[in-house]
This record gives C-alpha cells, structure tokens and sequence, in this order.
C-alpha cells in the first residue's frame, strides 16, 4: 500500500488527499476481483466493526455487515435503541468505551456533528456512513465506477439534478478532488450549502476543474458526461414530500431533459429511487444507467477503506 491511512477517520472527502483517494480505488479494484475469482482476503481477521444506526438503510448495513464478514472481521450492529449515544450517556464516555472493544466504528445517523464528535473522542478509526450533512462512502463508490467505465475522471463533466442535500454536498467535494466539473441544478431555496460549495470551488481551482450551482437542469446537463439525481424528500423529510414534489416536478430526469447530455451519458443515483418523480423508468433502466454498479460497488469501496485504516 502506498499511502498509509491507519487509523484515520473517513468523515468527509474534503479531509482526503488525492493519492489517499486513488489508493482506496486501487484496493477496491483488488479487492472486486479477489471476491470475483474467489480468492480470500482476510485482511481483518478478528477485527470487529461497530455499526451505528439512527438511520435505517438497505445499502449501508449490508454493505459494511457483508464486507467486513469477506475481510475475515465481523460486524456488529447496534441501532438507536441499542446504545445509550446522546441520552444517558454523552459521546465523549460512549466513543471511550466503544474504543477498549471494538477495532472500528461505521454511523449512520442525522446530525454530523455527532460523527465529528465520535471521532474527537474515539481512539479507533471512525467512518461516516451518512449524515445529514455528507454521504462520502456514498461518492467514493460513485467516482469509482466511473472511473470503470470511463478510465479516468479529471475532464468529465457531472450534472447533478435535484436537491442540494448530503450527496450533492460529497459529490461537490467529491468530484473537486479528483479533477471532474461539477453542474448542481437545484431550485431557488434548494441549493447546496454555500459552505460546502465555496469549499468545493476552493479544491478545484488546484485541479483546474469548474464548480456551478445554477436553477436551469436544462442548462446543467448540457454536454454531461455523468447525469446524476437523487430522492426529492430525503429520510426526515416526510411532512415535507408533498411540497417538494411541486417544488421539483420540472428537475425530473426524463427523455426531454436526457437528450441535452452527451450520447454516451452514464446515469447515477444513489438509491433508492422514486421512479416516476426524480426519474422515470426508461433512463434508469436504460443501457447508460450504471445504478446497479454503482450499489455493488459500495461494498468494494467500503471495505477498501475498512483495510486501510482499520
């Protein structure tokens, strides 16, 4: 391994360097293709990673459950009511104590602060599976497949249709980092926010990439390499679905807006899907959609990162 990541924490892709990220790809790569020829790979034999969920997730728990298993180490699953985190004991005596059992903590969960706070006070490495704020385990895999299917990522072009939530946040960091110009399409009110994206406009100027925030999906998708969108109401959005649906219902990856993107576009999106609202049937289940790849490879990027820093 060229880079050394033991023991760090994976909270937001802003805090990577470029050569920590490339090497997550290339063990994710080796990783893909031991599972692929069945040969094992039990770099964390008798390690246990502690997995904390305020939010549920299909993706996430299998994901980490399954690839920690096929690294030889073993997962343990703990939802909210399984803890005491935040109630009647505070983060500081939790990651402590979490710290003398387990080798590595994954959370799930709503305030990102709490992630941040985890690892201020855990002696173990952290990984942010989800908050509020980041989704950056989520983009790792994303910019990974892309990079399998295009064989490079400085020079793309991704559009990002929708609301300026968590992914939209790692994917700014995301794409800056490695060089792609990011588009982020989101109605008045919807942006990203503006921390995250003058962050994001920061890192690019080292890669002579563009970042842009703009209302027009019209315009956001113009000559895309990569059109990516997400759900219009996320977890904990719920009351206000109904709202957003109204607010959204011209930001729809459909045939009108996809045939602005290059020919050979790829669609993304994280999953799951409203299909019929942020998407409709007949992109996502087109040949240029890779969401399935996309899904998979969360679990080759997740456990790259497991092995490098636990």
């Amino acid at each position: 391994m060229a880079v050394n990541m033991k023991g760090k924490d994976l909270i937001s892709i802003a805090d990577l360097s470029l050569e920590e990220i490339y090497e997550i790809f290339d063990v994710a790569k080796s990783l893909k293709r031991k599972l692929y020829t069945g040969e094992e790979h039990h770099y964390l034999k008798g390690k246990t990673l502690g997995m904390i969920f305020s939010k549920p997730s299909t993706r996430t728990r299998i994901s980490f459950e399954t690839g920690i298993y096929q690294l030889g180490g073993y997962g343990m699953y703990f939802n909210q009511n399984d803890l005491q985190l935040g109630k009647s004991e505070n983060i500081h005596d939790t990651a402590k104590v979490l710290s003398r059992y387990l080798d590595g903590i994954m959370i799930r969960t709503f305030s990102h602060q709490d992630v941040i706070d985890l690892a201020k006070y855990a002696t173990i490495p952290v990984i942010n599976g989800l908050t509020d704020l980041l989704h950056p385990c989520q983009v790792l895999s994303d910019l990974f497949t892309i990079l399998e299917k295009r064989n490079k990522l400085q020079g793309l072009k991704l559009a990002y249709i929708g609301d300026g939530n968590n992914v939209a946040h790692s994917l700014l960091h995301g794409c800056s980092k490695v060089g792609m110009d990011i588009v982020v399409a989101s109605p008045k009110g919807y942006e990203p926010k503006k921390e995250i994206v003058d962050n994001a406009i920061e890192i690019a100027k080292y890669m002579g990439s563009k970042v842009e925030i703009i209302n027009d999906p019209f315009e956001a998708v113009k000559n895309a390499d990569v059109v990516y969108t997400d759900v219009w109401a996320s977890m904990g959005q719920e009351k206000e679905a109904e709202e957003r649906r109204k607010v959204f219902k011209n930001y729809q990856v459909n045939l009108e807006l996809i045939k602005h993107a290059k020919d050979d576009y790829l669609f993304m999106h994280c999953l799951p899907a409203h299909r019929g609202e942020e998407v409709i049937d007949e992109i996502i289940d087109s040949p240029n959609s890779i969401v399935f790849d996309e899904a998979e490879n969360r679990l080759h990027v997740q456990k790259a990162i497991m092995v490098l820093i636990m």
